[in-house]
C-alpha cells in the first residue's frame, strides 16, 4: 500500500504519519518512511536518534548534478528528465529496528508550482520509483498545502489522506487538495479529523465534510504534545487516544479490500 499524507500546515501530518509508519511496521510489514516536506520531522515523530544530521535528498548538489547532468538551482537549459534512481532507497534510508526505513526528501523552496529544475526532477522521478517499483509499504509525509500535487509528486499513491482540524482554513485546504488530486487522476480519498475536543468538534467536522470517507477522529491529547517537544513517537497517548488510532487504521484496510487493494 502506497499512502500520501497531505493536509494544511499543523494540522499533524507528521503525528499521523508516523502512527502509520510504525503500525504497519509492528504488523510485519516492511516500511518506507518518506518525509517529503521542507520542513522535515518525520524522523523525530518515529523517534529516530540522530535525526538533525539527516541531509535532505534535494540539498546533495552532487547527487543531483550526477544524476540530472545539471547545475542544482538552474532553471530550464538540457538535463535528464529520468535519472536513475532505483539504488538510492538504500544507499540514502536509514533504519529503525529492522521493518523501518526513512529517506528525508526535503523539497524545492524555489520556484513556484510546475517548477522544471533538476532538484524537482530528481524528487518526481524518485517518488514515483517508490510507488511504482518497490515493494514495502510506503507511507509519503508531504509538505503542507497543495504544492506536492501541483508538481503531480502524488499521482501515483493508493490512498492521499488529507488530515483537518477544527476550523474553516483547514477545511478549505482539505477541499483544495482533492480538488487537485482529482485532477492528477487520483480515486481513493480519506479525511482524518485531528486536534478533537469534543463531540460539538466532531459533529462540525462531519457536516462540512459530508459526503466524504472520513476514517476517524484523533482527540486532542497533551501526549502527543510532550512527545514532540522530546522529539521521541508519541508512543505513550492516553486509552482514547489509542483506540481512535486503531479505529482510523481499522477503517483504512476495510476500505482498502472493499476497493480491491
Amino acid at each position: 500500500m502506497k499512502i500520501a499524507i497531505s493536509g494544511k500546515g499543523g494540522v499533524g501530518k507528521t503525528t499521523l504519519s508516523a502512527f502509520l509508519v510504525r503500525w504497519f511496521a509492528e504488523a510485519g510489514n516492511s516500511v518506507l518512511a518518506i518525509d517529503a516536506d521542507p520542513d522535515a520531522n518525520l524522523a523525530h515523530a518515529l523517534g529516530i536518534e540522530g535525526a538533525s544530521t539527516l541531509m535532505p535528498i534535494s540539498q546533495m548538489k552532487e547527487l543531483i548534478s550526477e544524476r540530472t547532468e545539471a547545475v542544482p538551482g538552474t532553471y530550464g537549459g538540457f538535463f535528464k528528465l529520468n535519472p536513475k534512481v532505483d539504488d538510492l532507497p538504500e544507499r540514502l534510508s536509514v533504519r529503525q529496528g529492522d521493518n523501518i526505513r526513512l529517506m528525508v526528501m526535503g523539497g524545492v523552496k524555489k520556484g513556484g508550482t510546475g517548477c522544471v529544475c533538476p532538484e524537482s526532477v530528481l524528487l518526481k522521478n524518485l517518488v514515483q520509483h517508490l510507488i511504482l517499483r518497490r515493494d514495502e509499504v510506503v507511507i509519503m509525509d508531504m509538505e503542507a498545502g497543495v504544492e506536492h500535487l501541483g508538481r503531480a509528486t502524488s499521482k501515483y499513491v493508493d490512498w492521499l489522506i488529507t488530515v483537518v482540524e477544527p476550523g474553516q482554513r483547514s477545511i478549505e485546504t482539505a477541499a483544495r487538495i482533492k480538488e487537485l488530486g482529482k485532477d492528477i487522476g487520483l480515486t481513493r480519498f480519506g479525511l482524518v479529523g485531528n486536534k478533537v475536543r469534543n463531540e460539538a468538534d466532531r459533529a462540525f467536522l462531519r457536516k462540512v465534510l459530508s459526503g466524504q470517507l472520513i476514517l476517524g477522529f484523533i482527540p486532542y491529547d497533551d501526549q502527543i504534545i510532550e512527545a514532540d517537544l522530546r522529539a521521541e513517537f508519541a508512543g505513550n497517548v492516553n486509552p482514547q487516544t489509542k483506540t481512535s488510532l486503531e479505529k482510523i487504521i481499522k477503517n483504512l484496510l476495510e476500505a482498502s479490500k472493499a476497493d480491491g487493494l
